[in-house]
């Protein structure tokens, strides 16, 4: 294979992961976020006591977390199928990527706000707030290093995720690292798609390791 066309093939397999990743991850992340909000506050004594809706919700978390990922791809074909019109493709790939981010996500955010300390929101009731201007203004104000944290974690996650559903005729670096590398015996493909891969989660993660120092307020000059 020429140079030429790796650098084509490359090219256009690394827009269809960021297409995937990106779409996903905002999707997932949106509808996580309040998900994984409900689960650190809705226990016994919290700011929205609903401990029957969070045993629930948390045992639906786990089982969609619990599931293997390439199982999940086949799992919801037919729901794919009714979203997208098609179980093949870049589109099609989007919805169990999403689908496996929703409860990841959501789990992350909930141990980023756990984390806050109880002081905070003891003080902030002494003072009359309510419970959403206590989550709005102190837990997800406080927690956003870690939000941060947790999104750059997500986002490496997805692009594990969307290399395997190459597996599956989702397209991406990983379709194009099996149809090539491995199906036609093309090592340099594949080593190609391996560094690319590589290259993208030292982006991501060393991008959002430092909006979280930025938003940590023990890095801010006093």
């Amino acid at each position: 294979m020429s140079l030429d066309m790796l650098i084509g093939l490359l090219t256009k397999s690394l827009g269809q992961t960021l297409q995937m990743v990106v779409i996903a991850g905002l999707i997932g992340s949106l509808i996580g976020l309040p998900i994984g909000i409900f689960l650190a506050t809705s226990g016994k004594g919290e700011l929205f006591p609903a401990p029957i809706a969070n045993r629930i919700l948390g045992a639906i978390v786990n089982a969609t977390r619990s599931t293997p990922f390439i199982i999940l791809v086949v799992a919801i074909i037919p729901f794919t199928r009714f979203v997208t019109g098609t179980s093949i493709g870049t589109y099609a790939a989007i919805v169990p990527l999403t689908i496996a981010t929703i409860p990841f996500f959501a789990r992350l955010v909930e141990a980023a706000i756990r984390e806050v300390d109880k002081g905070l929101i003891e003080a902030a009731r002494a003072m009359g707030a309510t419970p959403m201007q206590i989550v709005f203004k102190v837990l997800l104000a406080e927690a956003r290093p870690s939000i941060t944290l947790a999104i750059t974690m997500t986002l490496v996650s997805l692009i594990g995720y969307s290399a395997m559903v190459g597996a599956v005729g989702g397209g991406g670096l990983g379709d194009l690292g099996i149809r090539y590398g491995y199906q036609r015996f093309m090592p340099e493909v594949m080593l190609a798609v391996v560094v690319v891969l590589i290259v993208l989660v030292q982006i991501v993660q060393s991008a959002g390791d430092a909006l979280a120092r930025r938003f940590d307020k023990r890095n801010r000059k006093t």
